[in-house]
């Protein structure tokens, strides 16, 4: 795991360091806030810790920033706040600026191996859920034998792209094609030997297209569909001679 240690204080940067890289993780320092987001930027760590009160920038603002950043990259990388503090306000402050837990200096080898532990478990178990997600998401959206977009996402993204060509009155084309004498082929050759060639008739269809916008799609049976967008009827009719 690599962390990130924000820490005007060299000795307690020294003293993290210590704790942290005796279980095996990479660390990475800043002095202050603004050198915290900059690191963050260039390294993306697995975990931060961050100090409250630092020169230039404090936690408080980093955490914003980083946070802000995190969301524009769809990451959640969680940080903990290190302070002498132990009001309440001061809790509530740091996790309302994006902070994820908060540790009271002095901290404690045992008490921060055991943070670092739980944020790495929380870290995979979001991993995998965000993994759980993209499979759930792939299979509503793609054909299930050809890997290609199904009929649901064709009609979903028609009519997204229908609503922008009107907005911008830019063109869109629809290519529908279907393969020639499949019945009689499927029939003579088995349902196998059919699932095989649409999948070769997907697999050639898909690299046609690749523009934002467009979409190759299987619309039923041996049918496909090709979404154009900003694309006029010479241009459709050009994509159409590839397919064929």
């Amino acid at each position: 795991m690599k962390v990130l240690i924000a820490d005007d204080s060299k000795s307690n940067q020294m003293l993290f360091r210590t704790y942290i890289e005796s279980e095996g993780h990479e660390v990475i320092t800043a002095s202050d806030g603004l050198e915290a987001v900059s690191a963050f930027k260039q390294k993306i760590p697995d975990l931060i810790l961050l100090d409250v009160v630092m020169p230039v920038m404090d936690g408080y603002e980093a955490a914003a920033r980083i946070k802000k950043l995190c969301e524009k990259r769809n990451l959640w990388i969680p940080i903990i706040f290190l302070s002498a503090m132990v009001r309440d306000e001061d809790v509530v402050k740091g996790i309302e600026a994006g902070g994820d837990d908060y540790l009271t200096k002095p901290v404690s080898q045992t008490v921060l191996n055991a943070k670092l532990k739980a944020m790495k478990r929380i870290a995979e178990m979001r991993e995998e859920l965000e993994r759980v997600n993209q499979k759930l998401k792939d299979l509503a959206e793609l054909d299930g034998l050809t890997g290609i977009s199904n009929r649901r996402h064709f009609d979903y993204t028609l009519s997204k792209e229908c609503r922008l060509a009107r907005r911008s009155k830019e063109p869109i084309s629809l290519i529908l094609a279907d393969i020639d004498f499949f019945k009689p082929f499927n029939d003579s050759y088995g349902h196998q030997a059919g699932d095989d060639c649409l999948k070769l008739v997907a697999r050639a269809l898909a690299p046609l297209v690749s523009r934002a916008g467009d979409l190759v799609a299987r619309y039923g049976g041996e049918e496909f569909v090709i979404i154009l967008a900003n694309t006029d009827a010479a241009g459709a009719l050009k994509v159409a001679e590839k397919m064929r």
